[in-house]
């Protein structure tokens, strides 16, 4: 259990400095009136959903009801109902989103952009999913049809991530790169799924050079 009590106490360390903060910007603005207490605190949301996708659980109902629940409860004494749980787990999407701010990858000037689908439901499904009714899309990948989101990241050559951004899956890869890049520069590797001349000369502009492989169908000049 070294790595888990290693990733809590990243998580409980960061939220010590984190949810203070929080909870006085949502006070000043009106959004947020009183603070009640949960089974869960922040740091544990925030790590079950890093320990759920470290493990590589396709479900999350099956990594809650029988790993954490039968595996993990001398780690979290306070374990929720599963339904209650997935209530209170969308609270720590701002801190994972500010923890990353705060871990991600330095810039060194040589880059990679990819994405990868995340399907949300079986295809033999779509018609009758309801949790992302409206926010999920199809998509298609050299793999097949997907319905869901894509994920679009950049790495550094260290492969740690410098940027990402999710979409629905029917977002063409070429679409978020401008917004992605824009606190870089120089050379960007990318696949021929990336490959535009308008999109190349872009970003020249914003001092990226983007190096694309060549289409078997464009002719030589």
């Amino acid at each position: 259990m070294e790595n888990f009590t290693e990733l809590y106490c990243l998580m409980d360390d960061f939220c010590k400095d984190f949810e203070p903060k929080m909870y006085e910007i949502l006070l000043n603005n009106g959004s947020k009136r009183r603070r009640r207490s949960t089974q869960l605190s922040l740091a544990e949301m925030m790590t079950l959903v890093v320990l759920f996708h470290q493990l590589r659980f396709s479900q999350f109902k099956v990594f809650y009801l029988y790993y954490v629940r039968l595996y993990l409860r001398k780690e979290f004494l306070n374990l929720p109902s599963y339904s209650r749980c997935v209530e209170l787990l969308p609270r720590s999407t701002l801190a994972l989103t500010a923890l990353f701010e705060s871990i991600k990858g330095k810039f060194t000037g040589l880059s990679v952009a990819d994405s990868t689908p995340i399907a949300v439901c079986d295809n033999l499904r779509i018609r009758q999913h309801k949790v992302f009714d409206g926010i999920a899309e199809r998509g298609k990948t050299s793999t097949g049809w997907f319905f869901g989101f894509k994920l679009h990241v950049i790495i550094n050559h260290l492969r740690e991530i410098l940027s990402f951004r999710l979409t629905p899956g029917n977002t063409e890869d070429r679409k978020p790169l401008p917004e992605l890049i824009k606190d870089l520069s120089g050379c960007l590797h990318a696949d021929k799924g990336y490959l535009s001349a308008s999109l190349k000369q872009q970003l020249k502009t914003m001092g990226i050079n983007l190096i694309t492989n060549i289409k078997k169908k464009i002719k030589p000049c």
